[in-house]
């Protein structure tokens, strides 16, 4: 098995049980000890795991650091889909949202000279040691989406144009569209949305299936959304019917 191989698997076992033995790991994935301890440490590195005495934990999925585990594989392959959107010198809007801190990250590996702007603390402090310049804007902090939000994220968003944003979303239904859990966070994308001529989407199939209440209602705007392969082809048509073009990773 190869490492990537390896640490979806060690993801898809923890999302199942929480908290799994190095000894247990070690027996599934058939390979020793101390290729497991450097599995986990690089994925504690990467803030989706936490190491304790003898044992992997998986952080909460209340917060980005949790979710960013969930489907962690195919997360990464929309991340890198999406910065294939990307040219070096390019300045860019990122919301928050585990896709979008895997694209953020993603970006500044492989891209020279970008410029991130985004609502999101966890970004900034995701990628605080990547060679990327990051400019967070102005607002009222909310902890659990470690977000900033509020008319202050307008202000600030209004002084820069780009050609792409990029967000999450919770959900999507034919009648309203993409969705978010958050009224704040959901007019925060409405004002950053005004900055960019294209609004990309990433997410995971699965949250297509979502009804989640409070519509995004972004109008008049050109939209991408890329996802994984797991997309029915009787959404597809919906979506391609309303305008927006998917790309799937």
């Amino acid at each position: 098995m190869k490492k990537n191989e390896r640490l979806t698997e060690i993801l898809e076992i923890l999302t199942r049980e929480k908290k799994v033995e190095v000894v247990s790991l070690s027996e599934r994935l058939a390979v020793s000890q101390v290729t497991i301890r450097k599995d986990l440490d690089e994925l504690e590195e990467k803030g989706v795991i936490r190491r304790v005495h003898g044992y992997a934990q998986l952080l909460s999925t209340d917060n980005i650091n949790g979710r960013l585990a969930y489907h962690y594989e195919a997360k990464q392959k929309i991340a890198r889909k999406a910065a294939d959107l990307i040219q070096d010198g390019d300045t860019i809007m990122i919301e928050s949202g585990s896709c979008c801190a895997l694209l953020a990250a993603t970006i500044a590996r492989e891209k020279k000279n970008v410029t991130i702007v985004t609502n999101s603390a966890f970004i900034a402090d995701y990628i605080r040691h990547l060679p990327v310049q990051t400019v967070l804007l102005g607002g009222i902090y909310q902890p659990s989406s470690q977000c900033l939000v509020g008319p202050m994220v307008k202000q600030a968003a209004q002084l820069y144009s780009v050609h792409y944003f990029f967000a999450g979303t919770d959900g999507w239904n034919a009648i309203t569209g993409f969705s978010n859990k958050d009224q704040m966070r959901c007019q925060a994308v409405r004002d950053m949305s005004q900055s960019a001529q294209e609004m990309v989407i990433l997410t995971e199939s699965e949250k297509f299936k979502d009804n989640v209440t409070i519509a995004m209602h972004i109008p008049d705007q050109p939209k991408i959304a890329i996802t994984d392969d797991r997309l029915s082809e009787d959404i597809k048509a919906q979506l391609d019917k309303e305008g927006i073009q998917v790309i799937t990773a």
